[in-house]
Parts: structure tokens; C-alpha cells; sequence
């Protein structure tokens, strides 16, 4: 594998650190509801995973998957569902699990999407919060760790479609991003 980061930003040890304790705090808030985890694909896949297996909770799991409507653009433009949910979700209290929040226009538009099922909440748990890209007023409820404004790859954060499957978050070095 060609070498196209440095240094972990975030460790594998912090990572799993991190899940543990977001666990206990979503086990404790979610006690005695009816939680339902959505993770947004593909990003978020292993942060969905680990997460599941931290929260203490008989939890659904469901999946959707969303896609730039100009997947040629390197930043995210607006953005689109291209699945929905399987779960009923009507009643039930709703944890989307996002792998970045950056611009906030994916969560804003997941949370007015999954709103029109009448769920009895909708909350957002992002393992990584880019505050400084952000262009729409959101604020995860759940966060893993708040980050610089680089592109980072690993632990589901792809390059090209790439690096997803590193345990750890790593600064994707500039002079591979063309």
C-alpha cells in the first residue's frame, strides 16, 4: 500500500476508548425506549458495528445509503437518499450514526427524511465533528471526537473509494488529493 498519510490522528486505541464511553452514555439516555440505530453507509459501516456492540440496549439496526448529486465534485455537494429505511420507525426513538458531520447538509437532510415516519425522536451520533466546514446550523447530540478541517481516510472514511478498513483516522496527505 502506498504510503499517503502520516501519523494517526486518532489512534485505534482512542477509537475504541471513545465507542466505549459514548456506549455508556446512549445505554443510559436510551433506557427503556425502543432505539433504532441508522447508519449511513458506507462511511459509517464499522462505527455502526462498533457502536452497536458498546450500547448495552436491545437495539434495531437499519441502514441508508446516501450519494452527492455530483459524485465528481471532491467536497460534498448536496446530497440524496438512495435508500430507505426497512425498519418501521413510526414511535420508535432514532440514533442516525454518521462517520462525519462536516457540511451538515447530509444530517439535515437525513433528520427531515426519517421525520416524516413520526418517530418519537431523531438524534445524530457522529464519530467525527468538522465544525469549520459546516454551512448548515446542526449539532451532533453524540460525538466521537471533534476534528481540524483536513480530509481524513480510515476506519470507514474512504479516498476513492479507498483506506476504508484502516483502524484508524489519518490526515490524507495533500499532494494525493490531485
Amino acid at each position: 500500500m502506498e504510503k499517503i498519510f502520516g501519523k494517526p490522528l486518532i489512534t485505534q486505541e482512542e477509537i475504541v476508548h471513545r465507542i466505549r464511553e459514548l456506549g455508556l452514555q446512549i445505554t443510559s439516555d436510551y433506557a427503556g425506549k425502543n432505539l433504532i440505530l441508522i447508519g449511513v453507509l458506507k462511511g459509517a459501516y464499522a462505527f455502526t458495528a462498533d457502536l452497536s456492540r458498546a450500547i448495552g440496549l436491545p437495539v434495531g439496526i437499519d441502514f441508508v445509503m446516501t450519494l452527492s448529486q455530483n459524485q465528481e465534485k471532491e467536497k460534498a455537494g448536496e446530497r440524496k437518499t438512495i435508500t430507505d429505511p426497512t425498519l418501521t420507525l413510526a414511535g420508535a426513538d432514532i440514533l442516525i450514526i454518521e462517520d462525519i458531520i462536516d457540511s451538515g447538509s447530509t444530517a439535515r437532510m437525513l433528520i427531515d427524511k426519517l421525520a416524516v415516519h413520526r418517530p418519537e425522536s431523531v438524534r445524530i451520533c457522529a464519530l467525527l465533528d468538522k465544525t469549520a466546514g459546516r454551512t448548515v446550523d446542526i449539532k451532533p447530540d453524540y460525538v466521537g471526537f471533534s476534528i481540524p478541517n483536513r480530509f481524513v481516510i480510515g476506519y470507514g472514511l474512504d479516498y476513492k473509494n479507498k483506506y476504508r478498513t484502516l483502524p484508524f483516522i489519518a490526515v490524507l496527505d495533500d499532494r494525493f488529493r490531485g
